[in-house]
């Protein structure tokens, strides 16, 4: 029995001489290579953001200086006041804002109600008209705006906001919006809408009580996706608005030049662009995580 146990000692003695010792794991270093990795990444896109905000800054002699100057010396802070009191840029930034929201709020009800109707309404020919419905979003908008233009003009709409907001309503975003929201619709359990039914509502009922809280996450990205390409719209007002009152951002964006020459005034120019930033990073912040679970949620990777 002795010997049995010196054998076992003297072999237990061996193997913890053989083996390694642990390695020692270092994840600060792991996370400082993301870190540089995804900082270097991010440049190209932060980049000229930074260099709007440093020209909106600068004196117009400045701008064109070489080498260029990244950091202006003497900071120009009144530039962002001088689109305020050389043109109406105040009533052209709240005209965005009230076209943005109001067709945001349009595209969010037309494509709900029809996204449900597509994904939970058996009805003959559904399928053919919802590749027919998004064979609209191959139609590139500079070739619709003839016929945009001669229907509008039908109503009286030139000049006038609506000729931005029904077209858009009815048009390419509500397309995207349907089609967002019927890949939701689908992936909602059928379970759902029995229970319901035993509960004795209808099918708006449902909709309005079951499908559309549950929503909330296609909702809110199809919301930043239809504010942001409202807000950045510049064919449609180009070729519908003319009084100077009712243009809209992009449209006012390119109005800051030279009166006599008509060269832009490129500090004046990046200021009135970084404000006109603002409000889209404001309805990102405020749905960022809302906008990713709707991505994703619609099987969009």
């Amino acid at each position: 029995m002795s010997l049995d146990l010196g054998f076992d000692a003297v072999v237990d003695g061996a193997d913890k001489r053989d083996e390694k010792p642990p390695v020692k794991r270092r994840p600060w270093l792991a996370k400082l290579l993301v870190y540089v990795l995804m900082t270097l990444v991010a440049v190209p896109f932060v980049f000229p953001v930074f260099w709007m905000i440093s020209t909106a800054l600068k004196t117009y002699g400045d701008v064109f200086e070489n080498p260029p100057v990244l950091f202006p010396a003497d900071p120009q802070w009144h530039n962002f006041l001088t689109p305020f009191t050389t043109s109406p840029f105040l009533q052209q930034f709240l005209n965005s804002v009230y076209i943005a929201a109001v067709t945001t709020l349009g595209v969010l009800a037309v494509s709900s109600l029809a996204g449900y109707a597509f994904a939970r309404i058996q009805f003959r020919g559904r399928n053919f008209l919802f590749i027919l419905l998004l064979s609209a979003l191959l139609v590139p908008p500079e070739v619709t705006i003839l016929p945009l233009f001669r229907i509008v003009s039908a109503f009286g709409w030139i000049d006038t906001h609506l000729s931005l907001i029904v077209p858009s309503i009815f048009g390419v975003p509500a397309v995207l919006g349907v089609f967002l929201m019927r890949q939701f619709f689908l992936s909602m359990p059928v379970e759902l809408e029995q229970a319901g039914r035993v509960d004795g509502l209808g099918r708006f009922g449902i909709f309005a009580r079951i499908a559309l809280p549950l929503a909330k996450a296609p909702l809110a990205a199809l919301a930043i996706l239809t504010f942001l390409n409202s807000w950045n719209d510049f064919l449609e007002p180009l070729v519908f608005l003319r009084t100077r009152e009712l243009w809209t951002v992009p449209i006012a964006l390119q109005s800051f030049t030279d009166p006599i020459t008509g060269i832009p005034i490129w500090n004046v120019q990046m200021a009135a662009t970084t404000l006109s930033v603002v409000p889209v990073l404001l309805v990102f912040f405020v749905a960022q995580r809302q906008f990713v679970q709707g991505i994703a949620g619609t099987g969009i990777k």
